[in-house]
Formats: structure tokens, sequence, C-alpha cells
């Protein structure tokens, strides 16, 4: 029987999934530009920001592990908001190549699998 616990290990697994995708894609960026193909300031910007938000998901699924409502609910809805609007921006015509497009929705699904879990599994009543 699955625990609250193992729910939240999962969780932060995922967490860390999307980071590395994250660290693949500014990775990627900075490689095209090197070799001189195109690398945008929107395709570095947002790299940069999603690498970075990276912990910021990961001290709100600790904390919810630890008992924050309050964090859980954070949690819940970023990563339902955030697969979204990356999906969203990515298909915008022109704004980006299709492979950061793709290495984005990858991304994007492991955030999904947080709002999932996040979404079926039911927050432990505080005693």
């Amino acid at each position: 029987m699955a625990t609250h616990q193992d729910g939240f290990t999962t969780v932060r697994k995922c967490i860390v999934l999307f980071g590395a995708v994250s660290a693949i894609v500014l990775g990627t960026v900075a490689v095209m530009a090197s070799t001189g193909h195109e690398a945008t300031s929107f395709m570095w910007f947002r790299g940069a920001v999603l690498l970075a938000v990276t912990p910021l998901l990961h001290r709100l699924a600790t904390r919810a592990a630890e008992g924050s409502y309050r964090d859980f609910d954070r949690l819940r809805t970023s990563s339902t908001v955030m697969p979204v609007a990356l999906i969203g921006v990515d298909l915008v015509p022109g704004l980006c190549p299709p492979w950061y497009a793709v290495l984005q929705g990858l991304s994007a699904l492991a955030l999904l699998a947080v709002a999932v879990l996040t979404r079926t599994t039911a927050f432990p009543r505080q005693t």
C-alpha cells in the first residue's frame, strides 16, 4: 500500500526530472549558440527561468510532504498551470524552433505527472 510519503517521493523525482530536462534545454541552447546556430534571447531566458524554478518547486514538495497544505496547494496549482503555459507558448508559430518545443514538451510531461499525482492524492488531514 502506497503511503503519503511515497507519493511525495515520486513527486520530488518528477520535479528533479523536470529540472534535468530544463538543464538539458539550456545546455543545448548554449551549444547551439556556440556553434553559430539560432539561439534567441527568448530561448536563453526561458531556459534559465525554468531551471531556476526547479528548486522552488522542490521546496514546495518538501514542505508539502512535511504537512504544509499551503505549499501543497501551491505545488498543485503550479504543476497544473505550467505545462499548459509551456505547451501553449511553444505552439506560437515562429517563436522557437521545433527541437526546442520538443524538449520543453518533455519537461512539461514531468510537471504533468506532478499535477496528476497532486490532484489524485488526498492531502492528509492535520491532527
